[in-house]
């Protein structure tokens, strides 16, 4: 093969990926790796197991991409034509891997079942490719090298595909590409800021870029910032980086909680890992989201105590000692934030009460508490998205902020929750006691 890989397109295949009944994750794991290794991925097309539609997106691909990576379809049934669509495309037919299929008759012969005739179609390749050998499952990919393009052939699973392309697809590629540098990319993550407020902040940097580049997106109510450069290696990009993230750091630093691709509940968790401290949580409005944020990081039981779901008033007296006459509900939202009771249940002083208490209950060094209206209904007065939080250190006053949120259910439980970790996390990085 003669052309020079530049540029790769991913092209999936599997009418399950149009029906929404899986997501695909490959075309994800695929571009990441691509772009280390310096090659632009401009486009992924999903298509169903639909000989003409695969052959029409090959043949638009090949246009438009010196590298077509097409995932899917390797599989026993007769709805899985992938492999003989795209030798046709190449000009080619497909042929029998030996090592192929000794593998999947073995598994058979071990396990003392019968093999279907259709299991062997699973070692078939194409003609002139380089097998890939499929160290977790049947299916064989395929490594070709033509005039018009090159081409690999993975299956779907992502269990299958991952290895197969990290242990035979990679290194067949590093033999064929040009002295091209790699990507490298630095995922900037930040919270208690949204999207278009940090573009605001950016927006200079992003009209103006050329090498380092950088664009924001938002991610699981937080903001992320991809910054990205080529470079010979990791030193030299870090020296390419440098300057930019300074700036960056020096207008938006306050927000700025991890220079890596982590959650914000991973940061919280890695924090408290390191000061030896654990936290509590009581839930009203969020019912539980705060905690399974944080049981979602590995490790969390070491510093995550566990939590109340005081989803109704009767639970917030009786686990928490919240006082009745707290939890009447105002005459107007407006005192929800004064000093004088009654409070409600959505209030500043019935959020603090509740992290306090939940401190001392579970004799955590942290607790935050999160009380308000979810929506779609309104809630003691209080507009959809009107969350009170709180944070207390045991044994001293808690303090409370109030959110305003937008977004549907779903949204505002996971914002509060959000804003709830990021009190936390300037609380112990930085002494703030606000958000």
């Amino acid at each position: 093969m003669n052309k020079t890989l530049e540029s790769a397109e991913i092209i999936a295949v599997g009418t399950e990926l149009l029906l929404g009944q899986i997501a695909n994750t490959n075309a994800q794991y695929l571009s990441t790796e691509l772009a280390g290794l310096g090659l632009n991925v401009f486009r992924h097309t999903a298509v169903g197991d639909n000989p003409a539609r695969i052959r029409e997106a090959l043949e638009a691909a090949a246009e438009r991409a010196d590298l077509l990576i097409v995932t899917g379809g390797l599989g026993p049934t007769q709805d899985d034509v992938t492999r003989e669509v795209t030798a046709e495309f190449l000009g080619e037919t497909v042929e029998m891997d030996a090592a192929g299929l000794e593998k999947i008759e073995a598994f058979f012969r071990e396990r003392g079942l019968t093999m279907a005739e259709s299991n062997r179609r699973q070692a078939l390749t194409i003609r002139r490719s380089d097998t890939l050998p499929n160290d977790t499952g049947m299916a064989v990919g395929s490594a070709y090298a033509g005039e018009r393009c090159a081409l690999i052939l993975l299956p779907g699973p992502p269990r299958e595909l991952r290895p197969m392309f990290a242990r035979y697809a990679v290194p067949w590629l590093r033999q064929r590409l040009p002295d091209m540098q790699p990507l490298y990319s630095r995922m900037l993550r930040f919270a208690g800021i949204g999207e278009s407020s940090l573009e605001k902040q950016l927006l200079d940097l992003i009209e103006g870029q050329q090498d380092p580049t950088l664009a924001p997106y938002a991610k699981e109510g937080e903001v992320t910032v991809r910054v990205t450069t080529r470079a010979a290696n990791e030193q030299e990009a870090e020296e390419k980086l440098a300057p930019l993230l300074r700036e960056i750091r020096k207008r938006v630093g306050d927000h700025l909680y991890a220079e890596t691709d982590i959650p914000l509940e991973q940061a919280v968790a890695e924090l408290l890992l390191a000061r030896g401290e654990r936290l509590a949580a009581a839930e009203s409005c969020t019912g539980g989201k705060l905690s399974d944020l944080l049981t979602g990081v590995p490790g969390s039981s070491s510093v995550f105590a566990g939590s109340v779901v005081c989803y109704t008033n009767a639970v917030k007296q009786r686990l928490l000692q919240v006082p009745a006459d707290w939890l009447e509900p105002a005459p107007g939202p407006e005192q929800a934030d004064t000093a004088e009771p009654p409070y409600g249940a959505v209030s500043a002083r019935t959020a603090e009460r509740l992290a306090e208490q939940a401190a001392a209950l579970m004799e955590a060094d942290w607790a935050l508490a999160l009380t308000g209206a979810a929506g779609p209904d309104p809630a003691e007065g209080h507009p959809p998205g009107t969350v009170y939080i709180a944070l207390a250190r045991r044994g001293e006053r808690a303090s409370a902020q109030k959110l305003l949120l937008t977004g549907d259910r779903d949204m505002i439980k996971l914002k509060a929750c959000k804003h709830a970790l990021f009190f936390l996390w300037k609380r112990l990085v930085k002494g703030v006691n606000s958000l």
